[in-house]
């Protein structure tokens, strides 16, 4: 099977999904112990909460679990988050800090890994960017995400709902990061941050670059404003139609954004 997916559109909008995917291999499946095999740390539901609601997207999605390979995490291992618990390139624990493979893969298995997907991934997503900055003069990553809103291994309380992260407002303009913190801000029922727990992955900050004409943010939304938090990680009907809503609002600023940036 392939383990790349991408839908080219016309537009300026890119969307990365890194870690909605659920399949593993064989070998890496036998590998995991009971924990690992529950895929618990999947973005559920990501690539259907953000069908349809931009016209002329694109999309570069894996299906590869990140407990295979972590699609959002440098190549070489570097943490994101120094002196944080997070997990690596190849997670040895899931969230809670809980092992999650029998069989550990050594530095050999690692690198094969990030040769067989992370970096076909990472060379499909580049092309994008480059061909949709080629027909529009620039180009807007948006990274999706969900995670569920209270792990205390990562981080104290309960997660906002709307996890904006520019790298510290690094990643792209400052009027989209605004654009986007507006309208998740106005949204009745939410709570926004910015660059708070999480910042934005390795993709964000890898492909984020303003003054060459790529501009990155990451989403991460807590789980529960789409479905439920637990196993079997059921779809909610009425929280997801409120807040795909709210969504196709921040997408539709962010594709502003790009076309009027287009002119300037």
């Amino acid at each position: 099977m392939s383990f790349l997916e991408v839908i080219r559109g016309d537009g300026p909008v890119v969307l990365g999904m890194p870690h909605t995917g659920t399949w593993l291999p064989d070998g890496v499946r036998e590998a995991l112990n009971d924990r690992g095999r529950a895929l618990a740390d999947t973005d559920w539901h990501i690539d259907r909460l953000y069908s349809g609601l931009l016209d002329g997207v694109t999309v570069v999605r894996t299906t590869v679990h990140r407990y295979a390979i972590d699609m959002n995490r440098p190549p070489d291992g570097e943490s994101l988050y120094p002196g944080q618990n997070t997990t690596g390139l190849v997670p040895l624990t899931d969230f809670d800090g809980t092992p999650i493979w029998d069989n550990p893969p050594d530095a050999a298995e690692v690198e094969r890994r990030r040769a067989l997907w992370h970096a076909p991934y990472h060379a499909a997503l580049a092309a994008e960017l480059d061909r949709v900055r080629a027909r529009h003069g620039l180009a807007v990553l948006y990274d999706c995400h969900s995670i569920r809103g209270e792990i205390p291994h990562l981080f104290e309380g309960v997660l906002p709902n709307f996890n904006i992260g520019t790298n510290d407002g690094t990643t792209c303009a400052p009027e989209l990061q605004a654009a986007v913190a507006e309208l998740c801000r106005e949204a009745e029922g939410y709570d926004t941050v910015i660059n708070g727990r999480f910042k934005g992955g390795w993709t964000t900050r890898h492909y984020g670059r303003p003054a060459e004409g790529l501009h990155a943010i990451q989403m991460e939304l807590a789980q529960r404003t789409y479905m439920a938090e637990a196993p079997p990680w059921t779809w909610d009907a009425g929280r997801a139609t409120r807040l795909r809503a709210v969504l196709a609002r921040v997408l539709a600023a962010v594709e502003r954004f790009a076309r009027n940036s287009c002119h300037t």
